[in-house]
């Protein structure tokens, strides 16, 4: 795994090993990550990365937040459960020597609670395939505050799912075994 783009493009990322089955890891693919940014990038968006604040959801290795630390994103906070998930992750982050950008939190993305900092405008939601696990994060991300208006989400699953209530679907794309669904924030008039 590398970083594909922006400033920190090529850097290796740490080596997942075996990985955590248990947890599910599946780290995003170099080809998968250059797809979703070529996406988010010409797909008619502006530049949604540059100066983002991020939220990686089931972030694993941080392999989505971080690219988008490389190609502009002003911050990103990292959520993940998994201990041998969040020890790759700090290791990335210190490959990236992204310190003083990143937050790491230990919480089951799916019971969030409420934010207490301003909403984050670029999520990344890559939960275990078939689990329904994507719908519960985004409802408790709504709940407790943490979307920015219209802010946009990039969510990978091993199905494609159906937008839930409150967000528009913009595009949704099969790559591989991954599809790759990009909704935004309805904004609330």
């Amino acid at each position: 795994m590398r970083i594909i783009g922006g400033a920190r493009r090529g850097l290796q990322l740490a080596d997942v090993g075996a990985g955590d089955q248990a947890a599910h890891l599946r780290p995003t693919s170099d080809r998968v990550r250059e797809t979703i940014f070529n996406l988010l990038l010409n797909g008619g968006y502006g530049n949604p990365v540059q100066g983002a604040r991020v939220l990686d959801l089931f972030a694993g290795t941080g392999a989505l937040g971080l690219e988008a630390l490389s190609r502009g994103a002003s911050r990103a906070a990292f959520v993940d459960d998994g201990a041998i998930s969040r020890a790759i992750l700090r290791k990335n982050i210190e490959k990236m020597q992204a310190m003083g950008v990143t937050d790491v939190w230990r919480r089951d993305a799916t019971k969030l609670g409420p934010n207490r900092g301003p909403g984050f405008n670029l999520i990344f939601l890559d939960p275990p395939y078939g689990k329904s696990l994507g719908e519960a994060a985004l409802a408790s991300a709504v709940e407790g505050g943490w979307l920015a208006p219209e802010a946009l989400v990039v969510w990978e699953e091993g199905n494609a799912p159906l937008p839930p209530g409150g967000f528009e679907l913009l595009d949704q794309r099969r790559y591989g075994e991954s599809w790759i669904t990009l909704l935004r924030l309805e904004s609330r008039a």
